[in-house]
């Protein structure tokens, strides 16, 4: 941190908590590098500081992290619980199809429909469609191959169904066959 701020760093986590925690969802870095006024680098060292502190503390909130974004959500550990206070069931389960969709789009992403069903060996329309309505899928784009098929993600939903703290966590998984030729976004 700057040597010359009048905080020292555990202040600055304190402040960053705060307002992570007043906020209503995922709050960008340079947004809060602004209010801080830190860099974004220094905003994103301590937060990833603060999340080491809710891990090796075993504290019952966890940071999220997706994409320029930061959001403060409940630890995975203690779901049960809150599912129970709140009276509702947070958790459903997937199907099979979804899993196997869903595991596809997490270690190739982006990745399109074409690819997935040459995957998986069957058509994911409906079930990506259903990735999408439950928020743990979105769309980024169009390839730059023929027929310009769509490309999908994973989301910050996502990351928080499965416990998360960012796209980096997931499980090493072997990908026996690359998705032939590069795959390039076009924003729309």
């Amino acid at each position: 941190m700057r040597d010359s701020d009048q905080y020292r760093d555990d202040e600055y986590m304190t402040v960053l908590e705060a307002i992570l925690f007043a906020a209503s969802g995922p709050v960008p870095y340079p947004q809060l590098a602004e209010t801080l006024n830190l860099s974004t680098n220094e905003v994103r060292l301590l937060a990833r500081r603060l999340a080491e502190s809710y891990q090796t503390e075993g504290r019952g909130i966890r940071l999220l992290f997706h994409e320029d974004r930061i959001r403060l959500v409940t630890a995975p550990e203690a779901a049960l619980f809150v599912e129970k206070f709140l009276g509702i069931e947070l958790t459903q389960k997937l199907s099979r199809a979804a899993q196997e969709t869903l595991t596809i789009i997490a270690y190739r992403q982006p990745v399109s429909r074409p690819v997935i069903d040459s995957i998986r060996g069957v058509s994911s329309d409906g079930v990506v469609r259903g990735l999408i309505n439950r928020g743990l899928v979105e769309e980024a784009g169009r390839a730059e191959t023929p027929g310009r098929p769509m490309l999908y993600v994973t989301t910050q939903e996502f990351l928080q169904y499965f416990g998360l703290s960012s796209i980096d966590d997931l499980p090493p998984f072997d990908l026996e066959a690359e998705t032939p030729g590069e795959v390039q976004i076009l924003k729309e």
